[in-house]
């Protein structure tokens, strides 16, 4: 059978940035960071006090009639975001999907965690005024997969409808397993993509306890910090991201506007430990080859990666020798180059794949590339890469590569490619 070509026609994000795709993207390429204090909880007794928070949410979805008020006290605020970001995705691919056959447009949108703020809320109240308290809305409030069926009933998509949860992997697996089901025929539309909101006091608090996250207290701006050698950990963030996956012809033939095509997909699991990467970045290796393999080209066609790159220390380590030991380092490859947006907007778990995915489509579209800001000092242990420090670049990006790597040990790697006819 032959396979389909699939293309991105539409946009959406909720960011630490605010809500919508220029805020995000223009934020990117001015190096802005989007970290902050976090104000939806109180802090006292917390060791870390900041992360990506899109503090400007629930204005925005007032004053532009986002949501239905009702309707937001019924959902967890992942939910939200997801619904959001698949309005101004929807929108901006000018798709009306009561013109379509609706069991040929599906809905692929994932949550690492799925209802933390809900979890807390209705326990505190079953602790304090008894089990029959919590609110009769709890189980469809907080299990991850109603981010996609809200998604779905907003907008009549009556094709595949599923939810995938794989750590920080999450949203970039919803965008690859979109881009085969419309390959091999299984839907002509999916909106694909992730939302999550940890920034909870048990997700704040687990995190820290797992010594995962930076403490630079005194400096969230400056926490994020990938591939520098005084990185202590990554900044949580949330969000929620979704791109409009198309059959080319489909497409075509509707007059859509074509972002981007969607050339490669690779997927691989680590099977070494529950949190840490593969120290020798085989998985991470692997997935890349294997997104390159599916393309059809060769590894010095590929100009940009959007790498993971959480500011850990093992993991920007593991990720970066993958990096050079698939497509080298800049003693035999100096067109690539590598960047991590998380030192911008934070890790937004399982909406950072599609996030990412969205940067290396926009760096496709108008020739630049975002930085890694706060990279002051490289870490001699990382790849002799150019990560793109401080300052967005202008290039000729053809082929785009966006990398996200979930607990449990679950890669994925995306490539998308500038559409030529």
């Amino acid at each position: 059978m032959e396979k389909r070509r699939v293309v991105v026609t539409g946009l959406g994000i909720v960011s630490p940035f605010g809500c919508g795709i220029d805020k995000f993207w223009n934020s990117l390429i001015a190096g802005k960071s989007g970290i902050k204090k976090i104000t939806r909880i109180p802090l006292d007794g917390h060791l870390v006090t900041f992360g990506g928070e899109a503090t400007t949410f629930e204005d925005e979805v007032i004053q532009n009639e986002l949501l239905d008020a009702k309707e937001m006290k019924r959902m967890d605020r992942f939910t939200q975001f997801a619904c959001v970001a698949s309005d101004e995705a929807v929108k901006d691919a000018n798709l009306d999907i009561s013109k379509e056959d609706p069991y040929r447009v599906g809905v692929i949108v994932g949550s690492g965690a799925g209802g933390f703020d809900t979890y807390e809320k209705q326990h505190k109240a079953m602790i304090d005024r008894g089990p029959t308290k919590c609110s009769p809305f709890t189980i469809p409030m907080l299990i991850s997969n109603m981010a996609a069926g809200r998604v779905s009933m907003r907008h009549g998509a009556k094709g595949i409808n599923k939810a995938i949860v794989t750590a920080c992997a999450t949203s970039a697996h919803s965008v690859g397993d979109a881009f085969r089901s419309i390959q091999y025929g299984d839907a002509d539309v999916i909106i694909a993509g992730g939302a999550e909101a940890v920034l909870t006091n048990i997700g704040l608090g687990a995190f820290t306890t797992a010594r995962t996250l930076s403490r630079r207290n005194d400096e969230p701006t400056r926490a994020s910090r990938p591939y520098d050698i005084d990185r202590d950990g990554f900044v949580m963030g949330e969000g929620g991201a979704c791109l409009i996956l198309e059959e080319l012809e489909h497409a075509l033939n509707r007059g859509a506007k074509i972002y981007a095509e969607v050339v490669g997909y690779g997927q691989t699991g680590d099977a070494y430990d529950m949190v840490a990467p593969d120290p020798t970045g085989a998985g991470a290796a692997k997935s890349m080859e294997i997104a390159v393999k599916d393309a059809n080209i060769e590894p010095s066609k590929v100009d940009y990666i959007n790498a993971h790159g959480t500011s850990t220390h093992l993991g920007d380590i593991a990720e970066s020798q993958a990096i050079a030991k698939v497509f080298g380092d800049l003693d035999t490859n100096k067109n690539l180059k590598v960047s991590s947006t998380k030192s911008m907007h934070g890790h937004m778990i399982g909406a950072t794949g599609a996030a990412e995915s969205i940067v290396c489509i926009k760096a496709i579209e108008k020739g630049i590339i975002p930085p890694t800001i706060n990279l002051e000092n490289q870490d001699p242990e990382v790849a002799n890469l150019n990560y793109v420090p401080n300052k967005a670049i202008e290039a000729n990006v053809k082929y785009a590569l966006s990398n996200s790597f979930g607990f449990g040990g679950q890669n994925a790697s995306l490539l998308f490619k500038k559409y030529e006819k």
